[in-house]
């Protein structure tokens, strides 16, 4: 629960004959994570090379691409496709010169000349635009061509231009959004002067097209050509979407069988070979591990040698699989943002999966965020789709749950009291005279000093269990034990100092002793000597880790934010609760009018705008300084993190069976 599962690493060797047959019983099983192999000088595996892929590896992966290419051009994908039924691999063997390749053919073809048709459109639509401009110009668009004496230009300028030599000139000005455009016809003589003329005005040419007749009849005729090759293309599209609500079963089907090929027919590429023989390394669960070696005897007929093999003293060689309970496993997506954990070390999987939601609900304890955050979190799940979403949204649950938890025990409800006293602690401010009850603003941040205190004690507790359960066990463990022993002796000894000098509400009062020298009484004595002890022993293990002693104090005044961020909610709630109903509502229903209904709408409308953007910096004030505490504050405590992730060779078949 509080460590990955357990792994052991076995070493798997047979004959070339009976590789195919022992990739395809490893695959089956889903439980052996390979350990690549490379070429390198060792005795063990002297004559030993990577081995060729299995036959029929080039076919599957041409196959395979051509799949996927479909299925992305009809927006389908295995993750989030769902099967009526589950197709066996031979059958889709079977289909494959046939369905598949039927399938694949008339897609490509369709596409191929849906491809062409759109590359038609542009054309003409091109042609459509150049046309635009000339359509004011009462020519017809052959008077723009076939002049040897004559030189034409066509373009946009500021304002008309004054053309120092003999011309015939068209000036259409603009408006709405157009420009000035200006047909200019000239001896070819005077082209040149012409075309200074209007360089100095600034003149943009513009291509001519060409055609014959009114230049309106050109750009009817172009649009209707579009409008024909646009219908082509939706007949097209039409066709593509039967196909598509026909055989995406069938594709995704196709994938997932393919896939399992390719991986298999790879898998010697991992391997080491010689020309009669093979091995292979890599981890299985220890639990499996009986299981695996009776399946690989009993489908090569007794012809493998399985063995287990030391796992060595490096816990970041071996792969970490989680093994939290059903309700952590969300939570293992904001351990692999972070780090996966070793495969030595403490898994806080389970802690973060309980304290994380705790910390949400203290800082947004509210029932109608609450509320409105579950149904976010079921709602969402078709926007949200894979397994991250999925995992994201679970965690959303659980701590929308836990917020209305904390609201009832706050009694808040959009930032109002409900029909009930607070249980524990009042958030309420006094804003527009509303206030239940006078803010424990206090106690609410002793109280988060309290969970402060707690949690980095138990991450400094996690460290040394860490130290003494490491599978490689440094010289400097009693030094690193003893530096985690001095954190806590410095924190408590703070903590012990001021309860000696102050009395604190909610925590324990040791101002009542005697004072015994220098003004210090004797819980004073106990703290500084604690202080002083564990200073020494944090400079045992690294004088330059005296520097950090301060962050004690920071550390455990950060989860004051707890208390602070969730403040910061129930004011923004308050207030808008206040300018909504009590000073834009609240008026007009004394004496209602037309206007005043419109005042009244206006006045909700700043209610649920003021309450949405107030949820969704709960979501991110929440959420986000839960998680950074965690990170921050507790992780750095003990967590070391670097695991490599447990990818066993085979997949979990959603559509196939064999």
């Amino acid at each position: 629960m509080f460590q990955p599962e357990r792994m052991s690493r076995i070493l798997i060797a047979g004959s070339k004959d009976q590789m195919d047959t022992i990739v395809r019983e490893l695959y089956h099983q889903n439980a052996f994570h390979i350990e690549d192999f490379v070429e390198k000088e060792d005795e063990a595996y002297e004559g030993f090379r990577i081995g060729m892929p299995l036959a029929g590896a080039s076919e599957a992966s041409t196959e395979l691409i051509k799949i996927r290419s479909m299925e992305s051009m009809f927006g389908i994908s295995p993750d989030t496709a769902t099967t009526a039924r589950m197709h066996s691999s031979p059958e889709l063997r079977a289909g494959v010169d046939q369905k598949l390749a039927i399938l694949v053919r008339d897609v490509e073809e369709s596409t191929a000349q849906r491809s062409k048709l759109e590359a038609q459109v542009k054309v003409l639509e091109a042609r459509a635009v150049a046309l635009e401009p000339f359509a004011a110009v009462p020519l017809d668009m052959d008077l723009y061509h076939g002049y040897e004496g004559i030189t034409v230009f066509a373009g946009y300028v500021a304002s008309d231009v004054e053309i120092p030599v003999p011309h015939e000139k068209h000036y259409v000005p603009g408006g709405k959004g157009r420009q000035n455009f200006l047909v200019v016809f000239v001896p070819a003589s005077d082209a040149e002067a012409a075309n200074s003329a209007l360089l100095e005005a600034r003149f943009q040419a513009v291509p001519i097209p060409e055609g014959n007749g009114p230049v309106n009849d050109l750009i009817y005729d172009t649009r209707g050509k579009i409008a024909q090759i646009n219908e082509q293309i939706a007949k097209i599209e039409r066709n593509i979407e039967e196909k598509k609500s026909e055989y995406s079963e069938l594709l995704v089907a196709y994938d997932e069988y393919f896939t399992a090929v390719v991986e298999q027919a790879e898998a010697p590429l991992r391997f080491a070979t010689t020309e009669d023989a093979f091995v292979a390394e890599g981890w299985v669960p220890t639990e499996r591990v009986e299981a695996i070696i009776a399946a690989l005897t009993h489908a090569t007929a007794g012809k493998v040698y399985v063995t287990r093999l030391d796992i060595g003293d490096n816990p970041k060689e071996v792969p970490v699989e989680y093994k939290n309970p059903n309700f952590s496993r969300p939570t293992e997506l904001f351990m692999d943002i972070y780090s996966r954990p070793r495969y030595d070390e403490f898994d806080p999987t389970l802690l973060v999966s309980i304290v994380f939601p705790i910390f949400f609900g203290l800082i947004l304890g509210d029932v109608g965020y609450g509320l409105v955050l579950l149904v976010a979190s079921f709602a969402l799940r078709k926007v949200l789709t894979g397994e991250a979403g999925n995992k994201l949204l679970d965690v959303l649950r659980n701590a929308s749950i836990m917020s209305i938890i904390f609201g009832v025990l706050f009694s808040e409800f959009f930032g109002a009291g409900l029909p009930w006293e607070s249980i524990i602690y009042t958030r309420h401010l006094n804003i527009g005279g509303h206030a239940v009850h006078h803010p424990m603003v206090a106690e609410l941040l002793i109280v988060s000093v309290w969970i402060g205190l707690l949690h980095i004690t138990l991450g400094r507790l996690i460290h040394m269990r860490n130290i003494s359960h490491a599978m490689h066990k440094s010289h400097h463990a009693t030094k690193e034990i003893l530096a985690q022993l001095g954190w806590l002796s410095t924190m408590w000894g703070i903590v012990i100092v001021i309860w000696s000098m102050f009395a604190i509400p909610l925590m324990i009062d040791l101002t009542g002793f005697a004072p015994v020298a220098m003004g210090l009484n004797a819980a004073s004595i106990v703290g500084v000597v604690l202080g002083l002890i564990g200073i020494v022993f944090i400079g045992m293990e690294s004088p330059l880790e005296l520097v950090e002693i301060p962050t004690i104090i920071s550390h455990v005044l950060s989860y004051t934010r707890l208390v602070a961020v969730g403040l910061s909610s129930v004011a923004i709630a308050m207030v808008t609760n206040f300018i909504a109903l009590d000073l834009i509502i609240g008026p007009q229903l004394e004496s209602l009018s037309a206007f005043g209904v419109f005042i009244v709408l206006l006045g909700l409308i700043v209610l649920v705008i003021g309450h949405v953007l107030n949820t969704a910096l709960g979501i991110l004030g929440g959420g986000l300084h839960s998680i950074r505490l965690h990170y921050v504050e507790f992780f750095t405590k003990f967590y070391n993190g670097g695991g490599k992730k447990y990818n066993p060779f085979g997949m979990i078949r959603k559509f196939t069976e064999d």
